[in-house]
């Protein structure tokens, strides 16, 4: 039975236990004479047969004390219960399938997949349904709810932009990247989003390629201004931003024209018809991985 972390231990009992079996004579032939079958054996006449050189008593190494390993004892391998965990590293970039091959399946395939957008943009909705109506494990990674963690001293956006806000915002993208490499090292797909801007790449995209690696695949989520306006006032609490922002944010976003990545427009797209487009986009992606 196993007991819980911080649980009192069952009281020790003699005899029982992981290091009963070491002084028990079954486990070591030799350390106690057999004894004779009962009943009539041949006659043996006195001095006909030497007698046998006293045997010393078998010396046992003594039972390492409980909670301690014993020296020869190698060291426990890195698990999770009784489970292996490979270790995470940068996620390499898909391999296109020969010219033969089947188009590759999305819903299928483990996949790194950063969603991109403004706020209002319908990101963690989109993000959340596409990873919950896959055929194999998925994860959905957001950097607003990581941001979020932290609760006394939260550096929120609708104070402004500074030096500790920045600072927050890299240790949650940084937190996610390696949340998102041990998914997917353990063949969990992961699908990430935040509101990367274009024209500050070092800690956009760049950041997201350092911590999670050359094979996400980032695609930009962009409806029409009134649709994040209309969006963005059924916010509450810090997610929500003035319209003045919301608007400032929408038009830095319009700089992924022209960029050479995928870009839906999903203003009169509901949230299945948007994961399914995201489905035929990253479609094409695995078979033609966009350089960034």
């Amino acid at each position: 039975m196993q007991h819980a972390v911080g649980s009192p231990l069952p009281p020790h009992q003699p005899g029982h236990g992981p290091h009963a079996a070491w002084a028990s004579s079954a486990h070591h032939p030799g350390a106690h004479p057999a004894v004779p079958p009962a009943g009539p054996g041949p006659a043996v006449s006195p001095g006909s047969v030497p007698p046998a050189p006293a045997q010393p008593p078998a010396q046992h190494p003594p039972a390492p004390a409980p909670g301690t390993r014993h020296a020869s004892m190698p060291p426990p391998p890195d698990t999770t219960g009784h489970v292996p965990l490979p270790p995470g590293g940068p996620v390499g970039i898909p391999a296109a399938p020969p010219a033969a091959a089947a188009v590759p399946d999305p819903t299928t395939t483990t996949l790194a997949v950063l969603l991109i957008g403004p706020a209002g943009a319908g990101k963690t909705s989109v993000a959340k349904y596409w990873a919950e109506h896959r055929r194999v494990p998925t994860a959905h990674i957001s950097l607003d709810d990581v941001r979020e963690w932290v609760r006394s001293g939260f550096a929120d956006p609708q104070s402004g932009w500074n030096d500790h806000s920045e600072a927050q915002y890299r240790l949650a993208r940084r937190t996610c990247g390696f949340a998102a490499r041990n998914f997917l090292a353990n063949g969990i797909s992961c699908i990430l989003d935040d509101a990367v801007f274009p024209d500050r790449p070092v800690v956009g995209l760049g950041g997201w390629k350092r911590h999670v690696g050359p094979g996400l695949l980032p695609v930009v989520l962009l409806p029409g201004l009134d649709i994040v306006l209309e969006r963005n006032a059924e916010r509450s609490g810090n997610r929500r931003l003035t319209d003045e922002e919301v608007a400032r944010i929408h038009g830095r976003m319009a700089g992924w024209y022209g960029s050479g990545l995928p870009i839906i427009d999903n203003s009169q797209l509901n949230i299945p018809a948007t994961a399914h487009l995201l489905d035929e986009v990253l479609t094409r992606a695995i078979a033609s991985p966009p350089t960034w």
